[in-house]
């Protein structure tokens, strides 16, 4: 859909989110929920019970060498591995930070959507539309939306992490909160040294063990990382990104990508909509929503089966209507605000369409210890929230709606200031 535009599309004059300032690479590192991003991975991660913690680092390496030599792990590539490595305090620091204060949506598509990275994806899809010639039809993956993840995750190859992947994932290990998953991550980049794809002095990535151009964790690069160039090693931190690209078109194919299908499309909500049918569980065909009213600023809703309304600053705020391949990109990321991210990136370097509707800038975000205050009282006055976490989820957003029903409000689930505040006047 993107190639056969894309010469008419790069000589055009640049207008597309010209509003949008500057951000800095890698900017789906951070959410506007002030959380670290999930990193590309299958499947959630769930909470482990493990063993007591071993007296010290190096008693656990005694004890993970075993493990790892009886998982196939040759004594050569794991004393090779492990030279030199030492419990890092930057990874355990990072690991257990909890953000107080966080980003709006906006401010996130802000940074995520700037007109430089979007100058710079349009560039790079001339200078690799060979490339990218041969990838999309390889994988039916739009173009467009891989360049995005790549801009996203490390802001096109600028900045992938330097931290040795076998050094962060041996502290997590050690660390023991989620020694579980870091093991498994750990020998799955054994295993990748093992196959000869990197050596461990270029095995690097963020504190989390995220790696390369796109990010892939040790476990995602043993499903879905591909050697396209042909050169017998799959090589993520390649300065052409060729085996990078290729990857990230692969596990979006993977994952049920539809070429030429819309991600999602901004839409105009009727009066009298009902803001119950937003909850990111309700899906219609583009033919049952628009028969409900809903419609675009031009033109017909396109055509689609499986849509949901997605309101991600409630109703005073655009709307959109996300299709099949919007839960893909959040396979990569299982947060809206990186996915819409993807989204606009992708429309803008192709030359299409930024978001048209007003966000409500003047709403502050809540702090993690204000979502905490939020779901105590809901829960108080009977709109249970599953739990006082400080994270905003499916769970929360039901009490949400369920007490703006109550007090007569809008049930769009958006958590503002201005509903803490009501919360707090019908709590005391």
């Amino acid at each position: 859909m993107f190639l056969s535009h894309l010469p008419r599309l790069l000589s055009a004059p640049f207008t597309a989110l010209a509003i949008l300032a500057g951000c800095a690479p890698g900017a789906s590192q951070t959410l506007p929920n002030g959380q670290l991003p999930p990193t590309p991975v299958p499947s959630p991660i769930t909470a482990q019970t493990t063993p007591a913690r071993p007296a010290s680092f190096q008693e656990w390496q005694v004890q993970f060498r075993a493990k790892a030599l009886a998982a196939g792990i040759t004594p050569a590539v794991y004393d090779r591995a492990f030279r030199n490595v030492s419990l890092n305090q930057t990874v355990l620091d990072l690991d257990t930070r909890q953000p107080e204060f966080t980003r709006a949506i906006w401010q996130y598509l802000d940074s995520a959507v700037s007109s430089s990275r979007i100058a710079t994806g349009r560039r790079l899809a001339n200078e690799k539309l060979a490339l990218l010639g041969q990838i999309e039809p390889r994988f039916a993956v739009d173009s467009e939306y891989v360049l995005a993840i790549w801009g996203l995750e490390s802001g096109y190859g600028s900045n992938f992490g330097s931290i040795p992947v076998i050094e962060s994932m041996a502290t997590l290990a050690y660390d023991s909160r989620r020694s579980a998953f870091a093991e498994e991550q750990l020998i799955a980049a054994l295993r990748i040294l093992q196959a000869g794809d990197i050596s461990p002095d270029r095995m690097v990535g963020s504190w989390a063990g995220a790696m390369g151009h796109t990010q892939f964790i040790p476990t995602s690069f043993l499903e879905y990382a591909v050697d396209y160039s042909g050169d017998g090693r799959r090589d993520l931190w390649s300065p052409d990104a060729v085996d990078a690209l290729a990857s990230t078109a692969n596990y979006l194919a993977r994952f049920g990508w539809r070429q030429d299908a819309p991600v999602v499309v901004e839409v105009l909500l009727p009066a009298g909509f009902d803001y119950l049918l937003a909850d990111d569980r309700t899906e219609r065909t583009a033919a049952q929503w628009a028969a409900l009213g809903i419609r675009v600023r031009a033109g017909a809703l396109p055509p689609g089966e499986r849509l949901r309304i997605l309101l991600p600053a409630g109703a005073n705020g655009p709307a959109f209507a996300t299709y099949p391949n919007f839960r893909v990109i959040k396979r990569y990321n299982n947060a809206t605000s990186y996915a819409l991210a993807v989204a606009y990136l992708g429309e803008a370097i192709a030359g299409r369409a930024a978001i048209q509707g007003s966000w409500p800038r003047g709403d502050n975000p809540l702090s993690r210890t204000e979502k905490q205050e939020l779901q105590q009282r809901l829960t108080d006055l009977g709109f249970d929230t599953q739990g006082v976490d400080g994270i905003i989820g499916p769970n929360s957003r039901a009490a949400v709606r369920r007490f703006q029903q109550a007090m007569g409000l809008i049930p769009d689930g958006y958590v503002s200031s201005s509903l803490l505040a009501a919360v707090r006047r019908a709590n005391n």
